[in-house]
């Protein structure tokens, strides 16, 4: 009897292991995601690269390319998830596995961006390879022509320039090449920040640095209808997270060349930020100002108004530049917004794009044809803009909390577990593709994604190629 009971007992301690045993055996092994890596990385680079550099999405067949629209088989697109963003995947291969065809890899991207450099010194969204291309703009190169328009819209010329830091300092500094394209974007970007540290749009070259500094106020004229700028985008600009790409950009080139004029001029972002805050009762931000730092208009539907979603990003930054530096008034404007901004939350818990000036009711645009018009009604709004978005205020607050309680801690390291690795290594198909199937309508660009449509994606091969790279170099 006591056999049978100890034989009972080793039936069932087996039993509880064979889970443990199961899992241990479906952990990806670090062969495995080397070699899911290094296939997935060759058809990139061998097969959907056009002179090194991508667009957003791709067919499986690799017939139609797609940035902003229809990409053309000359035309590669900078602004993410363009070119920049796979290089900056390629390198996190490489640092995981100092494999040289990660670098040479990134190093075509590199070449490919470099090509398209303006002579201003920064990037448009699309390079293109075709002389005679409805795309060509005025390249450093002098192969191109047409417009010079740095433009800081959408990460574009800040992605370049930090994935040409970074690659610069792959290089330890001596591909000259490299290191030149990057301090000639660096040089045109400081020489693109007003005297009150704010940045515009858009540059073709040095902006005025006479203009006066001045504190964020609310227009006296009538903003619905006056006060329009044409030219909006050489005007002071916050729109789509400008603060925080920037900022980045920023805070890489000080932390690589250990130059003080970068961090100079992030300290100038960071007071521009608090200047641009509004006064009471609205403590929050614009998409864009004026020379007079009052909210002006921007594209026709996008109104002279409290920002949301930029004010968000606004005190991101703030919170940002101020690990770097620890100077506690990048912290000073926080609380009041976060404060105004709950308070501002619609009944469905999100967050509008826009709050009109003064009286705060939820603005929106909606159209007739060709022709916007101002309404404070979210019924049947235009589906190609984002007119309500879910806040991002509670982790936010968490993250002021923790700088303001522990000043010297630092960001943790994203985690990847293995369950997120198995999928990795099992979506991947026998071509070396992450396919993916659009589930809802989507609109690219000017192109419209239907459900059902399948493509490859730039954003996912970058994000896979990432979670491999982290996943490979350790326990995380």
């Amino acid at each position: 009897m006591a056999r049978i009971r100890s034989s009972l007992w080793t039936l069932s301690f087996s039993l509880l292991l064979i889970p443990s045993l199961a899992m241990a055996e479906n952990t990806p092994s670090a062969s495995e995601a080397l070699a899911a890596m290094k296939k997935a990385a060759s058809y990139y680079r061998e097969k959907v690269a056009v002179h090194g550099g991508y667009v957003y999405f791709y067919s499986p067949d690799l017939r139609q390319r797609f940035g902003e629209g229809v990409a053309s088989e000359d035309q590669i697109w900078v602004q993410p998830p363009g070119t920049p963003t796979v290089g900056m995947a390629f390198l996190d291969a490489y640092d995981a596995t100092h494999d040289q065809y990660y670098l040479d890899a990134a190093n075509d991207a590199a070449q490919a961006l470099m090509y398209g450099q303006l002579k201003s010194g920064g990037w448009t969204n699309c390079i293109d390879f075709d002389p005679r291309g409805a795309r060509v703009a005025l390249y450093r190169n002098g192969k191109g022509k047409g417009k010079n328009n740095s433009s800081l819209d959408d990460d574009q010329t800040q992605s370049a320039i930090r994935f040409l830091i970074r690659l610069d300092k792959t290089h330890n500094f001596k591909n000259e090449a490299v290191h030149q394209a990057a301090q000639t974007a660096l040089d045109a970007l400081l020489a693109a920040q007003f005297p009150n540290g704010a940045f515009p749009q858009v540059w073709t070259g040095p902006v005025d640095q006479s203009l006066p500094v001045k504190s964020a106020n609310y227009p006296e004229y009538d903003w619905r209808t006056e006060g329009r700028i044409k030219n909006y985008w050489d005007m002071y600009t916050l729109n789509d997270g400008l603060a925080g790409s920037v900022s980045a950009v920023l805070i890489d080139a000080y932390q690589t060349y250990g130059d003080e004029r970068y961090l100079n001029a992030l300290k100038k972002l960071g007071d521009f930020l608090i200047l641009a805050q509004m006064p009471a009762p609205q403590p929050a931000w614009a998409q864009q100002y004026n020379y007079d730092m009052q909210p002006i208009w921007a594209r026709r539907f996008e109104p002279a108004a409290i920002a949301g979603r930029e004010s968000e990003d606004v005190m991101e930054t703030l919170l940002t530049i101020f690990e770097i530096t620890r100077d506690e008034k990048y912290l000073a404007p926080i609380p009041k917004a976060v404060a105004y901004l709950e308070s501002s939350v619609l009944p469905g818990g999100q967050m509008a794009r826009y709050y009109e000036l003064r009286n705060n009711k939820p603005l929106y645009m909606n159209r007739k044809g060709k022709d916007y018009y101002l309404t404070n009604d979210d019924k049947d709004l235009p589906d190609h803009y984002g007119w309500k978005n879910n806040p991002k205020l509670s982790r936010i607050k968490d993250r002021y909390r923790k700088l303001a309680n522990s000043p010297n801690a630092t960001p943790s390291r994203r985690k990847i577990s293995e369950s997120e690795v198995r999928q990795i290594l099992s979506d991947l198909d026998e071509h070396g593709r992450w396919i993916t199937t659009f589930k809802d309508q989507k609109l690219v660009g000017d192109q419209k994604f239907r459900p059902g449509d399948q493509y490859i994606s730039s954003q996912t091969f970058a994000r896979n190629i990432e979670a491999l790279s982290t996943y490979l170099s350790g326990p995380n």
